[in-house]
């Protein structure tokens, strides 16, 4: 049982909290894998890694910057635990030795098997486990670009190795090309396989260069596997309206927020112009009305399940300043005042 190599440390000590990444307005907080540090502690699984910021692992040097985490649990009995819908903020590349897992990102569900590669861009969510994570050998690679939404331009770290035109290439295919389950081959099976035993060996920083190494030989074989399948590229898939769809799909978790016009604007990472154009393209109305609609739509949630709560209440609950504001448009939305449509509960 691996517990990190931290002397007198437990993992969540060896986490290392950090302020939040801010790009273009927006705020975006690291992945802490609680449920995975949990297990860990409670010896469930064999687990080993190299991370930076609230990835749970001994520390990554700078000798591998841009690269977040690298790493692998070894489940050998069964698991109680899962890691539910979740973000990472790089593109995280995920391989499976051995065993079954029950994987799903965005709407799509699967069963990962021996030799699945996935592939999760930062605004894709997904979760490992449904919700435990069963046995397995499961391996990890989260390597920072520098992007947080479609439209953005990729910067890979400066020890990538390849060519140009390789980069490109490879760039051109990960960000056009929206499958994310890949069946890979041995060739890819033994690179993770050398990552997990350069990890294993590594003592501050001591496997930096062949982890390097490793990791240009994992995107090299990606790109010869895209070249041996039919690869469907999308240009829609970074289009700037793929970024304000994903706002809008967020924006019932966060309705109490004081959004402004600009503030939704820069949530999405685009301009204010594009961003309203988008809007009304996607929803056919403004973005303003957009967010009335919606809170007024959460407002007669909480009414049907709380009729109790007073109007002022579920106002607030749901992002409206002021009681008599919050009447005024859901009498315009709903034809009646939210004390009319208690009543006829």
């Amino acid at each position: 049982m691996f517990f990190n190599n931290v002397q007198n440390t437990s993992v969540k000590d060896s986490v290392q909290e950090i302020e939040p990444y801010r790009a273009e307005g927006i705020v975006y907080h690291a992945d802490t894998c609680l449920p995975l540090v949990d297990a860990i502690s409670r010896e469930k699984l064999k687990f080993k890694a190299l991370a930076r910021y609230t990835y749970p692992g001994d520390r990554l040097t700078d000798d591998t910057l841009g690269l977040n985490s690298i790493g692998y649990w070894d489940a050998m009995e069964p698991q109680d635990w899962g890691l539910n819908w979740h973000r990472n903020e790089g593109i995280e590349f995920h391989f499976l030795e051995s065993g079954s897992m029950p994987y799903a990102q965005e709407t799509e569900k699967t069963e990962l098997r021996p030799n699945h590669l996935t592939i999760t861009r930062p605004w894709e969510a997904h979760k490992v486990g449904s919700p435990e994570i069963g046995m397995g050998k499961f391996y990890w690679v989260i390597i920072d670009l520098g992007i947080r939404r479609p439209h953005q331009e990729w910067v890979w770290p400066d020890w990538i190795m390849m060519t140009e035109k390789d980069l490109k290439r490879l760039t051109k295919i990960l960000r056009l090309d929206d499958q994310w389950l890949w069946q890979s081959n041995s060739k890819m099976r033994e690179c993770f396989h050398k990552m997990g035993i350069a990890v294993d060996n590594d003592v501050e920083g001591s496997s930096a260069s062949k982890i390097r190494l490793l990791v240009n030989e994992m995107l090299i074989l990606l790109l010869e596997l895209a070249d041996s399948k039919e690869v469907v590229l999308n240009e829609a898939l970074t289009d700037s309206s793929r970024s304000v769809q994903l706002f809008l799909n967020e924006l019932d978790k966060n309705l109490s927020e004081n959004w402004t016009i600009e503030r939704m604007a820069d949530s999405a990472g685009v301009g204010l112009t594009r961003f309203t154009y988008h809007c009304r393209q996607l929803t056919n109305t403004t973005p303003m009305r957009y967010l009335a609609m919606k809170r007024i739509e959460k407002a007669k949630t909480i009414l049907l399940k709380n009729p109790e709560l007073s109007v002022a209440e579920v106002a607030y609950s749901c992002g409206f300043a002021t009681s008599q504001y919050f009447s005024t448009v859901f009498k315009r939305q709903e034809k009646c005042t939210p004390l009319e449509f208690k009543v006829s509960l």
